[in-house]
């Protein structure tokens, strides 16, 4: 048996053996000096829109003398993660005062003309990238300790003294990731968008592939499994960086809750632990991401030793059914599927247990476990006539969700995803919803990767195609060169923790049309 610790005050369990795996996969990151492409000005338009007004080539950086209530804004070209070195140098009379000068870093170019003292939303506003520093003496090299996820950055002069000027003779950035877009033949095509739209998710991908699979190098900056599996399914077609799935993939097995239960989350730093986060289809994704390992990496030892701990979140899943085999989700954030506000998620979690169940039948086959294979197929078999008989509304033609049978995209899209019906009842099913558009629609490139992904499955590619081109080159059309954690067309500033400022503008899960392209439309 592998050595086991357990921390009783936490409730949480380590797997010695799985942790120790994990550390063997960590990858050297590497490193990549880059500097500011322009100088640029951006300011608010008519309606609120931030545009640049005016370009500078950086070259007249050193001649810019900076005195109280200067600014400066440096554009970097490409959304950069990495560590900032500062030089430094007075101009005028000799320094009698400390410079005193702030940094504000953007993802995109909104976040400059945000006010962080307005910020008052639920989310720490420790998330916000703003320094205040004082330099004593001039000249001086500075090098930020703290890692920043930016493309925008810019420093304004709060003070210096009447006598003297701040120059920044130079910026830079040692930008770090596991893997080097460089080595990815862009996807072939003559369309601009579909290169934008494959590039920028390329981009979301490398900048989020760190020592794990971070959700967004900006924040959380953690290891969450429902972005897992989609960057894993990305990295596929992509950068093939094995490991780094591997990797993840121990860690969230080796530390779980005491009863085995995976987390939404785990921390990694300063040591590895399983945030106290608990989400009924994440920690289901388990199953369906050691399933896409296999299938893509066929890495039977693996499997062998993590099949124990996928087929436990089946176990516990188990527990959420009530005696009509319906799932029921508890109130508080104990299910995700998409931050579309006051959705019902009783159908969609139905239907994503029978998906990744049956992912666990497969593995169960591959691996010759026929008594875990005879059970699964019992599970699925109840949970989706259940589905059928209680969720399934004759009269509308779709599935309704929770006692206020609501209408869904998100119910319809994941009941389509686990083949609940055949090919032709599903493209029917995901026609009479687009055409019906609920008022409950998806607001996270989350959620409308699966819908993309139901079209595809459904035979409709030209559809899926083109609304990869309406939704993610929205973000295109927007100024966005990674893709955002929560993008609404209808409302781009858009934010579920009160002020789109925090909001996260590289975010793993929105990375996926770089899979879509290269995976069905070759």
């Amino acid at each position: 048996m592998p050595e086991v610790s357990i921390d009783l005050d936490m409730k949480r369990i380590t797997n010695d053996a799985f942790v120790k795996i994990a550390r063997e996969c960590e990858p050297d990151l590497l490193e990549k000096t880059v500097r500011p492409e322009k100088i640029v000005t951006i300011e608010l338009d008519q309606d609120k829109n931030p545009v640049i007004t005016r370009e500078r080539p950086i070259n007249e950086l050193s001649e810019i003398e900076m005195k109280k209530g200067d600014r400066v804004c440096l554009d970097f070209g490409h959304h950069q993660v990495g560590y900032v070195t500062l030089r430094l140098k007075s101009v005028g009379s000799p320094q009698d005062a400390p410079a005193f000068f702030k940094l504000k870093f953007g993802e995109i170019a909104r976040e400059l003309t945000e006010n962080s003292e307005d910020y008052n939303g639920w989310i720490s506003r420790g998330w916000i990238q703003e320094e205040f520093m004082h330099v004593d003496v001039l000249p001086a090299t500075i090098v930020l300790p703290r890692r920043y996820a930016f493309r925008y950055l810019e420093i304004t002069t709060i003070d210096t003294s009447m006598k003297w000027q701040l120059v920044v003779e130079e910026v830079t950035c040692k930008s770090v990731s596991a893997v080097d877009m460089d080595k990815v033949e862009p996807y072939a095509t003559e369309d601009e968008m579909i290169k934008q739209l494959d590039a920028a998710s390329l981009r979301t991908l490398q900048n989020c592939m760190q020592s794990v699979f971070e959700d967004g190098p900006k924040r959380d900056r953690r290891l969450w499994l429902g972005d897992l599996r989609l960057q894993a399914l990305a990295n596929y077609e992509t950068f093939k960086n094995y490991d780094l799935v591997k990797r993840c993939l121990y860690l969230f097995a080796g530390l779980t809750r005491d009863d085995g239960k995976i987390g939404a989350c785990l921390f990694i730093e300063p040591e590895y632990i399983v945030d106290d986060t608990f989400l009924f289809d994440y920690s289901l994704f388990f199953v369906a991401s050691l399933y896409d390992y296999y299938i893509e990496t066929k890495d039977m030892d693996t499997v062998k030793d993590l099949w124990p701990s996928a087929l436990r979140q089946i176990e516990l899943a188990n527990e959420y059914f009530d005696e009509k085999m319906l799932v029921v989700i508890p109130e508080g954030f104990t299910c995700f599927i998409d931050w579309t506000e006051g959705l019902d998620k009783q159908a969609s979690a139905q239907a994503v247990y029978l998906y990744c169940v049956k992912r666990g039948l497969e593995l169960a086959k591959v691996l010759g476990d026929d008594e875990n294979e005879a059970w699964l197929t019992g599970q699925i078999t109840e949970k989706q006539d259940a589905a059928k008989k209680w969720l399934w509304d004759e009269k509308q033609e779709l599935f309704v969700s929770g006692s206020q049978k609501q209408i869904s995209y998100a119910s319809q899209v994941w009941m389509i995803l686990a083949d609940i019906f055949n090919k032709e009842e599903n493209k029917k099913l995901l026609n009479h919803i687009i055409d019906l558009d609920p008022e409950k629609g998806m607001v996270s490139p989350y959620m409308n990767h699966h819908f993309v992904e139901a079209l595809i499955l459904c035979d409709e590619k030209e559809k899926a195609m083109d609304y990869m081109k309406y939704y993610w080159g929205g973000m295109i059309r927007e100024g966005a060169d990674t893709f955002w954690e929560l993008y609404n067309p209808k409302n781009p500033g858009e934010s579920p923790y009160g002020s789109s400022i925090v909001n996260s503008y590289c975010h793993a899960w929105s990375c996926t049309p770089t899979y879509l392209l290269r995976k069905y439309f070759k």
